[in-house]
């Protein structure tokens, strides 16, 4: 993770960075991964599995060797799960036209639509003129602890809507210029400010917008991953309303105990800081008054929130069942409200003369590779639903977990997640934990629903090492955060967070079923 990050502003302001040894072990990794995926994929294929027909078999081969690529990622995660589908193809697994349908699922088009306008938040710097508004607000004013919250309920609140590591990526600009700020204030003879304080800034900025993800359907790639596969394999629809019900307050939770523990453990020191205020201030004058392009891209984000929002909101007061409900959500589901907020950029007036909110050449800059990645990690658990893997595996695992469905199963489906994330991605995470939650529920004759969700939820978190996420390495590379203390810090968050959603998902889904 060598990459480099930009601001808006097109300044350097984030250098994933790791340690020589961390480089070294991520080196051997990938190099594994090119010996032991094809020597699983080999021995599957040829070692006997009784009780599988051989679709399934083949199938099986295939998905362990993904599975190996995905943790060791010798191949970008992309390039593996299209490998994966294409194999499947070759193997005879499935005719093309089924294994390659998942690509064209709805949800595909929800990743596009929202990927599209998150861009446009972006360039046009709304995630700015937010941030440094709500940081400069006299309540929050010099106080450490103040800022400290302030600026994570504002990371939370934009991961919400806009890719986690975008977010990390410009509220880390924004945090390293408030510590530049502080530090250089010191050197003149201000007041002494502890680094420990610098460490808590720039792990607020990671953990909060790893959390604020869990917010939204849209807000993390795992989220609409593991929506898809309820939906596909448990035929239950979990709409945007309903999540968000789940979601927020997990956020809530996990936000102010994040905030508890960063300004308990990790204080600035001082109980004011002289002319913090005036500088955020500054920077949000910087930024000028609204351009036509700001006010369009906010339109079609509230236009889509409000289409996102609406039948969940029709459901609550007249009924899922009732004629009303049943007619906007087939008209205007989730997918098409981003697809139709989306276009809306290319109709609305941008920043001069015939100008569009966003042209066609900006919009395709967002991450194909997550909506492929998607695509692919889809087909593969349709597939073993199809051809009865999914089942065979969930009876056979079902037989060695100490847990049968209720509670502990929702438990077990939780920490596997959450350490399976600090393995591989959260987007892989969920690709390979949600189907075989779901398949294990089913062969214990349990509701696979909380399971699932559970699962989905526990694979964005994992906040541990700076390789779990993009987000913990961009506030790695800042200088201020000890590898030890990242560990531990995001220890407390992780074992918190599993037993957060364990209790909020068992509470709430009886009431949004």
């Amino acid at each position: 993770m060598d990459s480099q990050t930009e601001a808006a502003s097109g300044r350097p302001v984030a250098v994933e960075r790791i340690t020589e040894a961390e480089a070294r072990f991520e080196r051997w990794r990938r190099a594994a991964g090119f010996v032991v995926a094809p020597a699983v994929f080999v021995t599957l294929l040829l070692l006997p599995l009784p009780g599988l027909k051989p679709e399934a078999h083949r199938l099986a081969a295939v998905m362990a060797s993904v599975v190996v690529l995905w943790i060791t990622e010798a191949l970008p995660l992309p390039a593996t799960a299209l490998l994966g589908a294409a194999a499947c193809v070759v193997l005879r697994v499935a005719p093309a036209r089924e294994v390659f349908a998942p690509f064209a699922d709805p949800l595909m088009f929800l990743f596009i639509g929202s990927f599209m306008i998150a861009r446009a938040i972006f360039l046009h710097r709304l995630d700015r003129r937010l941030a440094f508004g709500v940081l400069s607000i006299k309540w929050v004013g010099a106080r450490p602890s103040r800022i400290l919250f302030a600026f994570g309920a504002v990371t939370a609140f934009l991961s919400a809507w806009i890719s986690n590591t975008a977010t990390t990526a410009m509220m880390f600009a924004i945090g390293m210029a408030i510590l530049a700020f502080l530090f250089e204030q010191e050197k003149e003879g201000g007041q002494k400010i502890s680094r420990r304080y610098a460490t808590a800034l720039m792990l607020m900025t990671s953990f909060a917008a790893s959390v604020g993800g869990l917010a939204t359907p849209i807000g993390t790639p795992p989220n609409v991953i593991g929506l898809g596969f309820i939906r596909q394999l448990t035929g239950v629809e979990f709409p945007f309303f309903k999540w968000a019900m789940i979601g927020v307050p997990v956020v809530v939770v996990l936000f102010l105990w994040l905030f508890f523990y960063l300004n308990w453990l990790s204080p600035a020191g001082v109980r004011e800081i002289e002319g913090s205020r005036e500088m955020l201030t500054r920077e949000r004058e910087r930024l000028g008054a609204w351009t036509r392009a700001q006010k369009s891209t906010l339109l079609a984000f509230l236009v889509t929130v409000a289409l996102w929002v609406v039948p969940g909101l029709i459901a609550l007061f007249a009924g899922d069942q009732s004629a009303v409900y049943k007619s906007v959500n087939a008209s205007v589901p989730e997918a098409v409200a981003a697809v139709v907020g989306a276009s809306l950029l290319f109709l609305l007036p941008g920043d001069g003369v015939g100008a569009r909110a966003i042209t066609w050449d900006e919009a395709v800059k967002i991450d194909w590779g997550v909506v492929l990645l998607y695509g692919g990690g889809f087909a593969l658990g349709v597939l073993s639903f199809q051809t009865g893997l999914a089942e065979a595996v969930g009876r056979g695992l079902t037989g060695l977990l100490p847990v049968s469905g209720g509670t502990g199963l929702l438990f077990a489906s939780v920490v596997v997640a959450v350490v399976t994330s600090e393995a591989t991605s959260n987007t892989a995470s969920a690709n390979m934990v949600v189907p075989v939650v779901i398949a294990i529920a089913k062969a214990q004759g349990a509701d696979p629903l909380e399971p699932a969700l559970g699962a989905t939820m526990g694979a964005s978190l994992g906040f541990m090492l700076p390789v779990s996420t993009p987000c913990n390495a961009i506030v790695y590379g800042s200088g201020y955060v000890p590898l030890a203390r990242m560990i531990r810090y995001g220890v407390l968050l992780d074992i918190v967070g599993v037993f957060v959603i364990v209790a909020l998902v068992k509470l709430l889904v009886p009431f949004l079923r």
